[in-house]
């Protein structure tokens, strides 16, 4: 299953990915988004962060507005995209 990472403040998308089998990463530095097929993040600190596509084989999704359902299909969509 693909390798997710969520940033720390996102404890209900880190919980709805990991039942639906999705390895998650909790993000705290941009080391840890290496290696990552997708990484969800609050969109605050965005570049703060340091997790460009350039970092990451996948996508970068903003979870601002969103819910964790929404975000879970959003990964899902993303996902299919690259395979």
């Amino acid at each position: 299953m693909a390798k997710i990472g969520v940033e720390q403040s996102l404890t209900d998308v880190q919980s709805a990915l990991k039942e639906k089998g999705y390895n998650v990463v909790e993000l705290k530095n941009e080391h840890d988004a290496q290696g990552c097929d997708c990484c969800v993040v609050t969109g605050l600190d965005n570049n703060v962060m340091g997790i460009q596509n350039t970092i990451i084989k996948g996508s970068v999704i903003e979870a601002r507005g969103l819910s964790a359902d929404q975000i879970c299909k959003e990964v899902e969509t993303k996902l299919e995209s690259y395979s």
